[in-house]
């Protein structure tokens, strides 16, 4: 049976820039369908020769160290283009009889929303009315990808919800978010439930406390016009952070597929506790960075955040009282996203005391996820020569060192192969986009209200504003900054 993938939003950057050199990668590793077809449907009046020209460009800049021209060559005779709009039955109708004419009948179908998020339900209702989403016995499986942001808040979000459930059923949606596709992220749930040696370790008995940062070196480009009405909170927090919290946070699943995976998860989301009105001043950071209002495509009143700083707790039996401390932000120092988890010290520190130390030491665990893939544990050892003095080491794994300098994928390969292959894992479902939208939209409600603190400023190159330490520093903690690991300079907080 053929498959074909119909990519709406062709045309566009995610299209050129991700997923062709995704769709391209797999097919040169031989990990796509045998008889696959890729259909990209735009506005724009191209012919499939026209779109196979463009896309060669986009994989040369984008999959430049694979590009081989026999294999381009091979690829690209699987590549059409169909023109049309994104309202009217007409164009469907003729999107049909396309599929039909490059695949034949029966085929399975894979569509892909590259599209801005305001387009999907038009899209949706339109397939649907085409009859291009039904499944029967006598045809094969029809699969819709959607992109994020997956509404604004909690309204939308179901109301988006909704309408995707009134045309498909939760097994046929796949909301993307493309943090999940990346190996160092799936390599958390190996890491954990895969080596013995930490499980007993993950709790409250012996985790002080844990950091999740993703931060961001560049302004807001050519997405101004977008993020000026989203904000840091629910561009990064909504979905990436609070992912990564997931997996850091979640049981251990019964088996690695995707209900048992995402049942896990809900339960870390249903689990985290809302912070209030009353609490928002003192849980909560939010500021934009110097010159923003500035940027091209930027309202210059504008209150939206570029950065923000928050609290969490998890309020289960294996996190009571340990705090999540989430940050990310745009213009900043380092390019970054890490997940640091911080163990209590030991009770007495035997030999630091008899050197004559007042410093207080404990282990760290830092899951890099980019830029540098690997995973850093720090503990003690004794300096060489010196008595009994000791000092702060690390063991280090590096992705890249230990697999080879090509092993890492983008995360739109994994995701596009898992999508085709039915495997749900690394999608969100509808309850963790919800539960998600709850605790966000009662942080903006605080930020709205009479208990708020008012929208800081902060120097861009900068690790955020000084009341980001503070959030930390009331704690008797603070930030383990990407640079600070780089240089091997390594600061503790009196815990």
């Amino acid at each position: 049976m053929s498959t074909v993938i119909v990519i709406f939003g062709a045309t566009g950057d995610l299209t050129a820039r991700k997923l062709i050199p995704a769709l391209y990668n797999n097919f040169r590793k031989k990990r796509l369908p045998e008889h696959v077809h890729v259909i990209g449907y735009g506005r724009k009046p191209f012919t499939s020769e026209t779109f196979r020209v463009k896309m060669k460009e986009a994989v040369k800049a984008f999959a430049a160290e694979e590009y081989r021209e026999e294999e381009w060559s091979a690829f690209a005779s699987h590549l059409f283009y169909q023109q049309g709009e994104l309202e009217g039955a007409q164009h469907y109708q003729s999107l049909a009889q396309r599929i039909t004419g490059v695949a034949g009948t029966p085929n399975n179908c894979l569509y892909y929303l590259a599209t801005a998020p305001e387009f999907s339900t038009t899209i949706v209702r339109q397939l649907a009315e085409a009859n291009l989403l039904a499944e029967t016995s006598r045809s094969g499986y029809r699969r819709i990808i959607v992109e994020k942001p997956f509404g604004r808040d909690l309204p939308s979000a179901l109301a988006l919800n909704q309408e995707l459930l009134n045309v498909l059923n939760e097994n046929q949606i796949y909301r993307i978010d493309h943090y999940l596709g990346k190996e160092t992220v799936q390599n958390m749930i190996v890491f954990r439930f895969g080596n013995a040696i930490f499980e007993p370790l993950w709790n409250r008995n012996y985790i002080d406390h844990v950091q999740i940062t993703v931060s961001e070196t560049v302004g807001v480009e050519y997405r101004a016009g977008y993020y000026d009405t989203a904000g840091v909170l629910r561009d990064m927090f909504q979905n990436h952070l609070l992912q990564l919290l997931t997996l850091v946070a979640m049981e251990p699943p019964v088996a690695f597929e995707a209900n048992a995976l995402r049942n896990e998860k809900v339960k870390v989301l249903s689990a985290l506790r809302e912070i209030s009105p009353e609490h928002s001043a003192v849980a909560t950071v939010r500021a934009q960075y110097e010159g923003y209002t500035r940027e091209e495509g930027v309202a210059p009143n504008s209150k939206t955040e570029t950065f923000v700083a928050l609290r969490l707790f998890v309020d289960n039996w294996r996190w009571q009282g340990v705090p999540f401390y989430l940050r990310s932000g745009k213009m900043m120092k380092d390019k970054a996203s890490e997940i640091t988890v911080q163990f209590r010290r030991p009770p007495t520190q035997i030999l630091d005391t008899q050197a004559g130390k007042t410093e207080l030491f404990t282990n760290r665990l830092t899951i890099c996820i980019q830029p540098d893939e690997g995973i850093h544990l720090r503990f003690i050892a004794k300096v060489p020569d010196q008595g009994m003095e000791t000092r702060p080491v690390e063991m280090d794994f590096d992705f890249r060192n230990s697999f080879g300098s090509k092993a890492i994928p983008e995360a739109y390969e994994r995701l596009l192969l898992d999508a085709l292959n039915g495997d749900a894992s690394l999608f969100a479902r509808s309850d963790e986009i919800e539960l998600a939208w709850n605790l966000i939209d009662g942080i903006r409600a605080g930020w709205e209200s009479e208990h708020a603190s008012p929208l800081l400023v902060y120097k861009p190159r900068s690790v955020g504003p000084a009341a980001a330490d503070d959030l930390l520093g009331r704690d008797g903690r603070w930030w383990i900054h990407n640079s600070e690991l780089q240089r091997g300079d390594h600061p503790e907080p009196g815990i």
